[in-house]
């Protein structure tokens, strides 16, 4: 049975998963924590939380709030910088089996360019998973990922800076992600991945105050499931004619081998898993298990079989 999963079929040394399943960027800190309770080895990929230039401390607390079926969260990116996240873990990240993807996050179009042109080369280092859902600065503060042309402007540019497998990372609250992932796949993108968290409130009645302090954050787990699949669904079929080559990543409240046989079905090739790590470090392993067990009962020889089943 053949769960291997190519995510950059047409990049010169390619990014080939053993499996299909990924942890999502900012869920599984930098993988060393959770290598001693987890059979982290056995997953197609970890992706290290979102690292910027420099070190940033994050939002004020509170900033993880639980909601029903889902958690908002506004971390803020807090991280102690790209040059200190190689010298502290690379070296690590070099001697493991599972390759390691860094999701890279920055305030200009140049910032983008500079962090993958620094983790050029680095051993350790697998690819590069861009977060388009970031605040353009020089932009009034309006998000990258909410405008095709500012998606595809951060595309090229980190493309011309880096020969790694390049990930674009697109955000849901721009109602249609179509245009941005076409806008990324003719921009050179190897892989989008989708979706990013939906931005959401709570407000504590007793206080009459947001319960973030940062106001809002964004909103994952089970409850964006459905708006995820369907996005992924969208761009999944968008895709398919004009940019084939342009594997998928689903993302969006996968708990279970169903949840991530769905997405599969819809048109991913891959999936992330975000949440579900800090209820079940082991869910990772059990759907590699549990979409074993599918495939065998099914009489399927290769996932790739049921890739986009669904369309």
């Amino acid at each position: 049975m053949n769960l291997q999963t190519e995510l950059a079929p047409h990049h010169k040394s390619g990014l080939l998963l053993r499996n299909p399943v990924i942890t999502a960027a900012g869920t599984f800190s930098y993988g060393i924590e959770y290598a001693k309770i987890a059979e982290i080895q056995r997953l197609g990929a970890i992706i290290c939380k979102g690292t910027t230039l420099h070190a940033r401390s994050g939002n004020a607390q509170p900033r993880t709030v639980e909601t029903s079926s889902g958690m908002l969260n506004a971390i803020g990116l807090q991280n102690p910088g790209v040059r200190t996240v190689i010298k502290r873990y690379a070296s690590i990240w070099e001697t493991w089996q599972v390759p390691v993807i860094v999701n890279i996050a920055g305030e200009t179009t140049s910032e983008f360019a500079q962090l993958a042109e620094t983790l050029e080369g680095v051993a350790g280092v697998a690819g590069i998973e861009v977060n388009v859902s970031c605040p353009n600065v020089l932009e009034g503060g309006a998000v990258f990922g909410a405008s095709a042309e500012a998606v595809a402007g951060v595309t090229a540019a980190v493309r011309r800076v880096t020969t790694l497998p390049l990930i674009v990372k697109l955000s849901p609250n721009s109602g249609d992600a179509r245009p941005t992932a076409l806008a990324a796949a003719s921009a050179g993108a190897d892989a989008i991945s989708l979706i990013n968290t939906i931005t959401g409130m709570l407000i504590d009645i007793e206080t009459r105050q947001p319960v973030l302090a940062n106001g809002t954050g964004g909103l994952s787990g089970p409850a964006v499931k459905p708006i995820a699949l369907h996005m992924v669904y969208e761009v999944a079929r968008e895709l398919r004619s004009s940019h084939p080559h342009v594997p998928i990543i689903g993302i969006g409240g996968i708990t279970n081998t169903k949840d991530a046989l769905e997405f599969i079905m819809a048109g991913a090739s891959a999936i992330q898993i975000g949440t579900v790590n800090f209820v079940n470090p082991h869910a990772g392993v059990e759907i590699i298990e549990g979409i074993e067990e599918f495939l065998r009962r099914e009489g399927v020889e290769d996932i790739g079989e049921i890739v986009g089943a669904a369309l």
